[in-house]
């Protein structure tokens, strides 16, 4: 078991925290980072460029002019591709680009990003994240007491709307709730915030069995 100390909201050290090492301290397995974040980047793809082939193009389907005779190339259509107007030869078709690695895939590499932010010292566990008002400004103080205002990746209950409005406007930090952090945001942003419950609920989540 990994032992994280615990702060406040001013960085004072208020105790400790347990976390499992097989979800905080296991083998960092890169390549399975790489598989996630690039199906992860391939879903977000929204996948509507398309162009118009010859039947889709606007235009008479009387053939040209005669087929022989003229001394010119035979054409049946001037909807051909090779014609200004014309439609595209193997044009582009809307298509979804989204594919899901295999749970346990997509678990232990979200383990593996875990364990490399606690053991390059970018995670900080606070006892509870309460701001008592809707203040972006207070926040931004807060996450610059914590010395992560660089950008920070801010992990707690979904029911602190407190902080999800205060966190909404700022541009390079983000809220999270334990069942919504992945491993592309893990990877994007310089520090991990996480409430003491979030970090065991998201402990919790990596110790599923499939």
């Amino acid at each position: 078991m990994a032992k994280v100390d615990v702060y406040n909201l001013k960085r004072q050290k208020v105790g400790d925290i347990d976390l499992s090492d097989e979800v905080f301290g296991t083998e960092v397995k890169e390549q399975l980072l790489h598989e996630v974040v690039v199906a992860q980047l391939a879903s977000r793809r929204q996948g509507t460029h398309a162009a118009k082939e010859r039947s889709a193009v606007s235009g008479s389907s009387k053939k040209i002019y005669k087929q022989k005779g003229t001394g010119r190339a035979r054409h049946g259509s001037i909807r051909a591709p090779i014609f200004v107007g014309g439609g595209r030869a193997h044009p582009p078709k809307p298509q979804d680009f989204s594919y899901r690695p295999p749970r346990r895939v997509r678990t232990s590499a979200l383990r593996s990003a875990l364990s490399l932010i606690l053991k390059e010292g970018r995670l900080t566990i606070l006892e509870n994240i309460d701001l008592g008002e809707v203040k972006t400004k207070k926040l931004l103080g807060v996450l610059e007491t914590l010395k992560v205002e660089r950008g920070a990746l801010v992990v707690d209950d979904k029911s602190n709307e407190n902080l999800r409005l205060s966190i909404r406007n700022m541009e390079h930090s983000q809220f999270l709730p334990p069942e919504g952090v992945n491993v592309y945001d893990l990877l994007r942003y310089q520090h991990l915030v996480v409430s003491k419950t979030a970090a065991k609920a998201l402990e919790a989540r990596c110790l599923e069995k499939s």
